[in-house]
């Protein structure tokens, strides 16, 4: 799956990466159990292109009443991830990714999709974006959401296959398959060694 890309990439490629913080790195609250294994892909895209590079942080709210609807509800669920329950470094970026931040940027989000309610669609516009190659977390919720946002806005849309992961194996396994196959037309899935070899310094 993902072999390769329709197309080389341009100088304007944005790495768009997801949500890689402390609260889904191991001992973390939402601890996801692949974020080790494909932290290293990450950081490998980051360091090759770092000012092309934007991170987002989901941040919770301080209490439920600050959100709408159902997610009143998912926080009273989750009262131990609201921002003043949680340890203070929780929410940021695990530390071998922060470290290239600047020259890469950080855009802070307080819902699944990195569009809604942010700076991203500014960001990227400002940055000229021709395309977003997608690593971080999780793959069948926060890049899912951005992905498809991704799609709807009209941007070329390349997954890493070896770059993102979920706490559910049949999650992230449906959706690659969802990616590759449904969306072939819109959505691309390649490994990091493919994208790294078609995409241009800038």
């Amino acid at each position: 799956m993902g072999s390769g890309l329709s197309r080389p990439l341009t100088p304007r490629t944005v790495h768009l990466c997801l949500d890689m913080q402390n609260i889904f790195a191991p001992g973390g609250l939402w601890a996801t159990p692949w974020l080790p294994k494909v932290l290293p892909v990450v950081e490998e895209i980051t360091r090759t292109h770092p000012d092309r590079t934007i991170f987002t942080r989901f941040l919770t709210p301080s209490d439920p009443r600050q959100v709408v609807g159902l997610w009143q509800d998912y926080y009273r669920h989750w009262e131990q991830a609201l921002r003043g329950n949680l340890p203070a470094e929780a929410l940021d970026l695990v530390p071998s990714l922060a470290r290239f931040v600047p020259p890469a940027t950080v855009i802070d989000k307080m819902h699944y999709s990195g569009f809604v309610r942010s700076d991203l669609n500014r960001r990227l516009a400002d940055m000229k974006a021709d395309a977003l190659v997608v690593t971080g977390a999780e793959t069948d919720v926060c890049v899912l959401a951005s992905v498809l946002d991704a799609v709807d806005l009209g941007y070329r849309v390349v997954v890493l296959q070896d770059a993102v992961c979920s706490s559910s194996d049949a999650g992230h396994d449906a959706l690659m398959q969802v990616f590759h196959g449904r969306y072939s037309h819109q959505i691309e899935t390649a490994g990091a060694d493919v994208v790294l070899s078609a995409w241009p310094l800038s």
